[in-house]
């Protein structure tokens, strides 16, 4: 299955599915943290209007959506507009079967309420951190290994220059997950 995992650096989504036999590539504007031959650096939606997938899982910025940041909503109505458009170019792009994932946010009132919203602690960390899947002909997750523990460390991460980043990577459990029952 030929798979786009959209607006992720870290490859680690991507790197479950090639390890599953999977033609898997990351698309971020970022420099990928993995193998560079399965990445394209560059604008996600440039790349579907000239590539076919079979997959699609995207993980959008969540800046101007997620609701951890609503006490600054009054003030970026405009790039909240933008990062809605850029929503729906993913979730009705022209791919078979789309996962789009994103905090709990503005996403489920302005264009549709999530099929599932998963834990890190379903899959194998002991963490909290909701994450709501918008699925498109995919089944929802079921949960792989669920562990003791609901810890916010993420939410918790000291400021930081990246911490933005230390935040946006997905978990290996959840990754595996998405590679063993999507693909």
């Amino acid at each position: 299955m030929r798979v786009i995992v959209g607006c992720e650096f870290s490859q680690i989504v991507t790197k479950a599915f090639r390890d599953k036999g999977h033609e898997a590539y990351s698309c971020d504007l970022l420099p990928t943290e993995g193998n560079p031959e399965w990445h394209f650096q560059e604008d996600i939606l440039e790349v579907l209007k000239r590539e076919r997938f079979d997959l699609g899982i995207f993980h959008p910025p969540c800046t101007h959506l997620a609701v951890s940041g609503a006490r600054w909503f009054k003030d970026k109505i405009d790039k909240q507009q933008e990062a809605l458009a850029f929503i729906r170019s993913l979730l009705f792009t022209n791919i078979p079967k789309i996962c789009l994932e994103n905090p709990i946010g503005i996403i489920s009132t302005r264009i549709r309420k999530p099929d599932q919203i998963i834990q890190p602690w379903m899959f194998g960390h002991g963490e909290q951190k909701a994450t709501c899947l918008w699925l498109k002909n995919l089944p929802k997750l079921l949960p792989t290994r669920i562990v003791e523990g609901r810890e916010q460390r993420i939410w918790r991460l000291p400021p930081s220059s990246d911490r933005w980043k230390k935040r946006s990577i997905t978990f290996q459990g959840i990754a595996e997950a998405m590679a063993i029952q999507w693909g």
